[in-house]
């Protein structure tokens, strides 16, 4: 397979895309199944009233979604590796629908902001409480990624009370060693004050997979066959009597783009035996 300086750029591309793609892909599967199969958490899953919480959606969705990217990393890679127009067009077809999928959650989380920030923090309050339960060791990594990048703590804030103090962040000033902002309001304020940037987040994100689905595509038109080349054979129609008389030539071609003719020289009447009554 022979790709010119735009092929292999896009190549590259596409591999570096799918990598970081299959990191993101299996941290989200990794923390899905975990928060599934857990000791600590399986039994959210078995309680009837619990089946439509948002905790129970929210890791159905972290299943799902990691399932899915890693799901189109395998044909994105291969496809992008192994130089496959099939794979690539597969994966050009599959990135198509994520894309589109992720600017429509990010219009739609938009739109219905405080419905999405509710979900949001009735999750956090139940991974709370099985945290404040069982103390475990996987849902405090959980709630200290929760309360570092929201910069908040627990429930109440109250350093002095606070039953997740272990996995809150460090104080800014003075006032936060003794109260900080509870990560409830601090989850609410986030989707009703910022719900643009966050839409613009997932915006951005699509903008990125159709990115990656134009060198995907580019790629797939890039790639050539070069497995069998091209012929061009040239024959001379003769008489099966003594005395022969030149004929015009015939071109017999078989096309492949951008490949270098091979021609077969037509045998003269000298050399072709004739056969006589």
């Amino acid at each position: 397979m022979a790709l010119d300086g735009c092929g292999l750029l896009c190549k590259y591309i596409l591999i570096i895309f799918n990598i970081i793609f299959a990191v993101v892909g299996f941290a989200f599967l990794g923390l899905g199944m975990w928060l599934r199969f857990s000791d600590n958490t399986r039994a959210v899953f078995h309680v009837q009233e619990l089946s439509s919480s948002a905790f129970v959606i929210g890791v159905t969705v972290l299943i799902a979604l990691g399932a899915v990217m890693l799901f189109v990393v395998i044909f994105g890679d291969y496809g992008a590796c192994n130089e496959k127009r099939c794979a690539l067009q597969v994966f050009s077809v599959l990135l198509a629908i994520l894309a589109t999928a992720v600017v429509v959650v990010g219009v739609l989380a938009n739109s219905k902001r405080d419905e999405v920030g509710i979900k949001l923090t009735e999750f956090y309050a139940t991974l709370y409480a099985i945290y404040v339960k069982n103390q475990d060791p996987g849902i405090a990594v959980t709630l200290t990624f929760i309360h570092n990048a929201l910069h908040c703590c627990g429930a109440t804030g109250v350093s002095m009370i606070e039953l997740v103090q272990k996995t809150c962040p460090e104080p800014d000033g003075f006032l936060e060693h003794l109260k900080m902002p509870s990560c409830p309001g601090v989850i609410v304020d986030v989707f009703d004050s910022k719900a643009p940037m966050m839409m613009g987040i997932f915006i951005g994100t699509g903008v990125l997979l159709f990115i990656a689905l134009i060198c995907s595509i580019t790629l797939s038109r890039k790639i050539i066959s070069v497995s069998t080349p091209q012929y061009i054979i040239l024959t001379q129609t003769t008489s099966t009597q003594a005395n022969f008389q030149p004929a015009q030539h015939e071109v017999v071609t078989t096309t492949y783009p951008d490949q270098e003719p091979v021609f077969f020289t037509p045998l003269s009447a000298a050399n072709i035996p004739v056969a006589y009554a």
